[in-house]
């Protein structure tokens, strides 16, 4: 059974960093891509960024960009989302997803349940 999990999220003041981390068992995510969505309180979900089985990243979200970054170890079957100058707008549960070959908004085959992130002004 594939299950991505998620940890690192907590409370943390604006301008602070945190680091998200993916887990995945049950696939090796050296043959998949992997995305980072958000759910802020009251509003839809959204596509933050993705890795792809390649190594590619792909920022969907310009509010992150030079922020957040991506990145991936296929040893241990972990991604990361690494969050810099975070903004109480950045508040969110933050989960990541599983899809195939390449990086998309949609079409994630596994999800997590997420790990909630907490900005104070």
């Amino acid at each position: 059974q594939v299950q991505p999990v998620e940890s690192g999220g907590g409370l943390v003041q604006a301008g602070s960093s945190l680091r998200l981390s993916c887990e995945v068992s049950g696939l090796s995510l050296r043959e998949h891509s992997i995305g980072w969505f958000r759910q802020a309180p009251g509003k839809g979900r959204e596509a933050v960024i993705c890795v792809s089985r390649r190594n590619f990243n792909l920022t969907f979200l310009h509010s992150v960009e030079g922020r957040f970054t991506i990145s991936r170890d296929n040893i241990k079957n972990i991604v990361y989302l690494h969050m810099n100058d975070l903004r109480p707008e950045d508040t969110a549960v933050y989960s990541c997803a599983v899809r195939g070959d390449y990086c998309s908004k949609t079409d994630f085959d596994y999800w997590g349940l997420g790990t909630r992130v907490n900005v104070s002004p």
